[in-house]
């Protein structure tokens, strides 16, 4: 039965019962109407006003519910489904928008995936650009420094020390940058080897300190899967040191019953509900390139708590 026939039904059940109490009970209408008189009519006019709002309130309340996930839906938190409660076109219509949610979720993913391994493409491009022209560059120009300041009369060569002191430390951030860019030792070794480095290079440009937690018994792991760990690792340091005002930052690694989970805890001011800014998307966009699953959560004691579970198995985009 459609929604207009369910309504038209509704209200002529309520129509049918008061005509039959008019036909049926000893009830007549005086001219001038009397009190009691006033007082029936009244009465059942609540009485057909109420029973009419109770049915229509149970009837539309599956389409109240859709209402409100449609206002609240989120693609990057997958999974947000209604039961195709009530009858005939209302629960068909919540069947038809919870498969347009599943179409949307999957282009969502697939454009996602797209999207994130082009980036990943270009930072690669650009890190070996950095890498072999810029590095090289520099690394001629402090060796040319370098035997100007060995033939240079001492006023220069002071000067000529301290450029090649400038030089070092831009070479050093060059070297930085195309570490982060791409991080060598994720492809080379593997991803606890990509933490650990990620964490000492951060604890030492932060001060801050950071306590390692891996499992000994980690399953393997494909390299796309790695690198979404990596990334939301290195961006949820980041956003640590940006806005936290932590002392001590934990990172975690540990083998689950079907995946392994990626934990990032600090100790800082912490946060009652996470702002949903560009790192936080790009780490959900990254979760799900994956089929993961990011929670971000007040830490137990206080600081925040970024999770991210990834399973072993998923299907490919």
């Amino acid at each position: 039965m459609s929604l207009f026939w369910r309504i038209f039904a509704l209200n002529a059940v309520v129509l049918g019962a008061a005509t039959a109490l008019l036909l049926l009970a000893p009830v007549t209408v005086s001219v001038p109407v009397l009190l009691t008189e006033a007082v029936i009519l009244v009465g059942g006019l609540a009485v057909m006003l109420v029973a009419n709002a109770a049915l229509l309130r149970f009837g539309l309340a599956p389409l109240d519910r859709l209402t409100k996930l449609m206002a609240t839906v989120d693609l990057l938190r997958p999974g947000q489904r209604l039961p195709a409660s009530g009858g005939g076109g209302v629960a068909e219509l919540i069947r038809t928008f919870n498969a347009m949610l599943e179409r949307l979720e999957q282009e969502r993913a697939a454009s996602s995936a797209r999207a994130l391994l082009a980036q990943e493409a270009e930072r690669r491009r650009i890190a070996q650009e950095l890498h072999d022209e810029v590095g090289q560059s520099m690394t001629a120009i402090l060796l040319g420094l370098k035997r100007c300041a060995d033939d240079a009369p001492e006023p220069q060569r002071a000067e000529l020390q301290e450029l090649q002191e400038i030089t070092r430390e831009s070479l050093d951030e060059v070297r930085r940058l195309v570490r982060r860019l791409r991080p060598g030792v994720l492809d080379d070794l593997g991803l606890v080897s990509a933490l650990t480095s990620l964490s000492e290079d951060f604890a030492a440009h932060t001060g801050l300190l950071v306590t390692r937690r891996f499992d000994a018994d980690l399953p393997p792991l494909d390299r796309e899967t790695e690198l979404v760990l990596y990334r939301i690792a290195q961006e949820s340091l980041t956003n640590v040191a940006r806005h936290a005002d932590a002392g001590r930052v934990t990172v975690a690694l540990r083998r689950a019953d079907d995946g392994v989970v990626l934990t990032v805890t600090d100790d800082g001011s912490g946060i009652e509900a996470p702002r949903e800014g560009a790192g936080i998307r790009g780490m959900r966009e990254r979760a799900l390139l994956v089929e993961g699953i990011l929670e971000i959560t007040p830490a137990p004691r206080s600081g925040t708590r970024v999770q991210l579970t990834a399973p072993l198995a998923r299907k490919q985009f």
